[in-house]
């Protein structure tokens, strides 16, 4: 499970069986994209953390 979360909610989620590989993670960062805004508008700043 990998889901995008920001202050109102969750924004996208993604559910993979097994690891995520190199190209889910493409996958999941360009999904997350259509549901970005610019900056510096609501939703405009990705933080990731690989812990």
């Amino acid at each position: 499970v990998l889901p995008a979360i920001s202050l109102d909610g969750i924004l996208y989620v993604s559910i993979v069986e097994g690891s995520f590989t190199t190209e889910t993670v493409n996958e999941f960062i360009e999904s997350l994209l259509n549901k970005m805004n610019l900056f510096p508008g609501p939703n405009s700043v990705i933080i990731m953390d690989n812990c």
